[in-house]
């Protein structure tokens, strides 16, 4: 048995200005640990795949940052998507150069390079549990996470069994509900739908082939293609749940329980981060009287904030946010409307 790690690891991270930029977008940044998300990331899969064994997809303009932050993984297994065309096309393309590699019969799990996970042990636990299901079963497995929470910003899976804890045929997808519907969806079992995927590279390329019609064309030439010819060929950007999974009846999902989040936002620091008695998550130089639940990140120089409570404050090379955490999942919008001249800090 051949086992290989995927992470996805492409994006700009707009939700993380003024710190992020297109040159060090969040997954190079350090956000939950003293170290980048990417680099928690491969660190998380070190002990259960080798670096000859991982592939990073990611933007083009990144590929030289990368390879400096992990200098064990070999260059040809950082791969430059020619241009976003979802998870879908990001997944096969990876398949198919496993598949090349090694073999179909070789494990594929694929991960994300912008999550918190409190419980690194288990989380390797729950995957190798799940490639030993995918193997058993020939199906795509994919982990589902428990919900801590009524969360409208992820998608929900439905198990046919939700109290089968060694997985279980999907039911349903669900697309990120509202509040009311999520906390049904919470308390009927649904999990949280968190982008862990594991199965063998020759089962997922035959439900794409089956499935994935938007990658027809790209599949027909993908033995010998190119990179940027695949990609080019791709009908259109879409998710591997759109194209593949929402359509296979061939999809079990097993349940995890490692501590995952999602770090979408600014917000969500004050879920991972270390916090003090009054809710606050902070980092830097940062003094407070009478705040509550505040996410603060100080580069340099003092913040000081009085009886406020539930704001984002970000001071960054002479640009300074404040947002609520209401809100800050929408800093797209505000980038956008900002003078190009205001965009990147000075």
């Amino acid at each position: 048995m051949s086992r290989w790690g995927v992470v996805l690891a492409g994006g700009v991270g707009a939700r993380f200005w003024p710190l992020s930029t297109p040159e060090r977008p969040k997954q190079l940044l350090p956000l939950v640990t003293d170290k980048p998300l990417l680099r928690d990331a491969i660190d998380r899969l070190g002990p259960i795949v080798d670096p000859s064994h991982t592939l990073i997809l990611t933007n083009a303009s990144l590929v030289k940052s990368i390879r400096a932050l992990l200098p064990p993984i070999p260059r040809e297994n950082i791969i430059a998507e020619p241009r976003p065309a979802g998870t879908a096309a990001a997944l096969t393309w990876a398949a198919l150069t496993i598949e090349r590699r090694d073999g179909k019969e070789a494990t594929m799990i694929s991960v994300h390079a912008d999550w918190a996970i409190d419980d690194d042990a288990a989380f390797r636990e729950v995957l190798l549990n799940g490639e030993e299901l995918a193997r058993k079963t020939h199906t795509l497995v994919t982990v589902g996470v428990v919900p801590t929470r009524a969360d409208q910003g992820f998608g929900y899976i439905q198990p046919s069994d939700p109290e089968k804890k060694s997985g279980s045929a999907v039911k349903r997808f669900v697309e990120k509900p509202d509040k009311g519907r999520a906390e049904k969806l919470r308390a009927e079992g649904y999990l949280w739908n968190s982008g862990i995927f594991i199965w063998t590279v020759g089962d997922f390329l035959a439900q794409v082939k089956q499935h994935g019609r938007e990658l027809s064309k790209a599949l027909d030439l993908a033995r010998d293609a190119e990179a940027s010819e695949f990609f080019a060929a791709v009908a259109k950007p879409l998710s591997v749940d759109t194209a593949v999974l929402e359509r296979s009846k061939n999809v079990m999902v097993l349940p995890g329980d490692f501590g995952w989040d999602d770090i979408g936002t600014w917000a969500a620091l004050g879920r991972v981060r270390p916090k003090d008695e009054f809710g606050n998550a902070t980092s830097g130089t940062v003094h407070m009287l009478d705040c509550c639940d505040n996410v603060v990140n100080a580069d340099r120089g003092s913040v000081v904030m009085y009886g406020v409570d539930n704001l984002v404050v970000v001071a960054h090379d002479g640009v300074t946010l404040v947002t609520t955490r209401e809100r800050a999942g929408d800093l797209k919008r505000l980038v956008e409307s900002l003078p190009p001249t205001e965009r990147q800090p000075r």
